[in-house]
């Protein structure tokens, strides 16, 4: 292949690259699909959106406006080079405080491409991608559309959202972490709903990957449809204190076959049992290992996580 590469060849210029297609009713008829999906509408609802200054910068105060909301918006201004910057679903302090500032029943936050939706409760709390997925995986389950009662998400998420979905009935599965295999478990076994914890929420009928629109209106329906502000829909689940630390200098495929080490993580986890979780995880993107911890506390999530993290560095250091 690198041989290859390295031989001459032509390549076309021009007018000969590419195509450009003028769809300049893109945007309404992606918003009146929207409207047609959404199963309630959500008059009588105040919400702040902070747009990251991308994507939905347009099409999302459109979208809760005609579903009936009363929208107040951020970051609704890209210039090409604003985009999530210091804003959006990375960065939720302005969100915060503006739900506050207009007493606003909930603020919805996109990242620069709008495939994500974190939220926010009318007292500024914040509401994460395992929260959103536990109030859709619920209201899906009594409406009868979650497909073989199962939500699809990753290891990375919260046990206290595990727990929350075993009490409620609804399976879980659980992929390595990416929405990519999220949506190669949802097709290969025709599930309906799946995510992360990062707010990508997919739901299969209506879209073929994560949508924070729709997220955001499936959400602000449900709490239409119930009365229920969201911070009484979040509390069907419980987060557990989890605790996130990246060893970086040492050897990330000995993190899955050190003898020592995954015989410290096996402690951890007894130590822990059902009340808590344990996870080593070789980063895709980094050079890292992440070590990830839940327990019943902060300080004994704190406490395991930081003698993993110790016990990864000793035992399986780069040469």
């Amino acid at each position: 292949i690198g041989a290859l590469l390295g031989l001459p060849f032509q390549a076309p210029i021009g007018e000969h690259v590419g195509r450009i297609t003028d769809l300049p009713d893109a945007q309404d008829r992606y918003v009146a699909h929207l409207e047609s999906v959404v199963p309630h509408r959500l008059d009588g609802l105040r919400l702040v959106v902070d747009c990251a200054n991308g994507a939905a910068s347009t099409v999302g105060p459109t979208a809760y406006r005609l579903a009936g909301a009363e929208v107040i918006e951020l970051h609704n201004v890209p210039d090409g080079l604003n985009i999530n910057e210091n804003c959006g679903s990375t960065h939720m302090g302005d969100l915060r405080a503006a739900v506050t500032e207009h007493g606003a029943d909930l603020g919805l936050a996109h990242d620069g491409d709008a495939d994500r939706c974190l939220a926010v409760d009318a007292n500024g709390d914040l509401i994460d991608g395992d929260q959103i997925l536990a109030i859709l995986a619920i209201a899906m389950r009594d409406a009868g559309t979650l497909r073989s009662d199962t939500v699809v998400a990753t290891v990375m998420s919260n046990l206290g959202f595990r727990i929350a979905m075993d009490v409620a009935g609804i399976g879980f599965v659980a992929t390595a972490v990416g929405d990519r295999y999220v949506l190669e478990e949802m097709r290969e076994h025709d599930y309906s709903l799946g995510g992360e914890q990062s707010g990508h929420v997919i739901v299969s009928d209506f879209a073929t990957t994560g949508d924070g629109v729709l997220t955001g209106l499936l959400l602000g329906a449900q709490m239409a449809v119930t009365g229920e502000s969201l911070a009484q829909l979040a509390a069907v689940m419980t987060k557990l204190p989890q605790v996130l630390i990246n060893v970086s200098g040492v050897d990330r495929a000995a993190s899955k076959t050190d003898p020592q080490l995954l015989e410290r993580v096996a402690a951890a986890q007894a130590d822990l049992g059902d009340q808590g979780r344990v996870l080593l995880r070789p980063s895709g993107t980094e050079p890292v290992v992440r070590v990830m911890v839940e327990a019943p506390t902060a300080a004994m999530a704190h406490q395991v996580a930081e003698d993993l993290a110790s016990a990864v560095a000793t035992f399986i250091p780069l040469d």
